[in-house]
């Protein structure tokens, strides 16, 4: 069920980028809070496989793989769109090529990607990348931020200047508000991916005979 809740998130993915490079300001506006529901998804199937008791490997690597994808193709098109810098998406991408990839190491020491056998190795490096106050941070930054630019993308294609959309992104507040949560969001992906590649130095020293991952617990979720 879990599984089926990500591969529906890949499905919405799609058609939330549909609207936005061939829809009009209200099919844009429309997509706003679908882009929300795509990123609600993410602790949807989590919770549904922790109530189901169905948590296994290759879950725990699909979810994380979709969350990739998600993060991966707004920033892309936001990038192609002209609402950041292509810089962004090249360093999310490169982050996300490097974390993953070092993580896969630690599979072939029995270790997974989160939870009682995870890689990280100190309070500080657990809480940074599994703790639920940065995984909560990290994913509203990354809700809000894609939102607003899915919102500003709408605004670029407003005719009508009282409409709903272009009153809300004429507001400098809320201007402001967003682009706080881009930055916040492409600030989190560096510094919770930073744990990960510290703590690899152990593994990688480490004799095959041992497992120098640390018992401790956490839910599944992205770092």
């Amino acid at each position: 069920m879990a599984n089926l809740i990500t591969v529906g998130r890949l499905v919405l993915l799609f058609v939330v980028v549909a609207m936005i490079y061939w829809g009009n300001a209200g099919w844009i506006f429309l997509a706003m809070p679908l882009v929300a529901i795509v990123f609600a998804g993410d602790g949807l199937d989590g919770y549904v496989a922790r109530r189901r008791n169905s948590t296994s490997k290759f879950g725990a690597v699909f979810d994380i793989a979709g969350d990739r994808i998600v993060e991966n193709v707004f920033w892309v098109i936001f990038a192609e769109l002209q609402l950041v810098p292509v810089w962004i998406p090249l360093l999310v991408l490169t982050r996300g090529f490097v974390v993953d990839g070092v993580r896969s190491t630690s599979y072939a020491a029995g270790m997974t990607a989160f939870g009682e056998r995870n890689m990280m190795r100190s309070p500080l490096t657990q809480w940074l990348t599994a703790g639920r106050f940065m995984r909560v941070l990290y994913g509203y930054a990354k809700a809000l931020g894609f939102v607003f630019l899915t919102g500003l993308e709408g605004y670029d294609h407003v005719d009508e200047p009282d409409s709903v959309l272009h009153s809300i992104y004429e507001v400098t507040l809320f201007r402001w508000a967003g682009w706080a949560c881009v930055g916040a969001a492409v600030t989190l992906t560096v510094i919770r991916g930073l744990p990960v590649l510290i703590d690899a130095t152990a593994l990688w020293s480490a004799p095959q005979s041992e497992s120098p991952g640390k018992e401790v617990g956490g839910p599944l979720s992205t770092p």
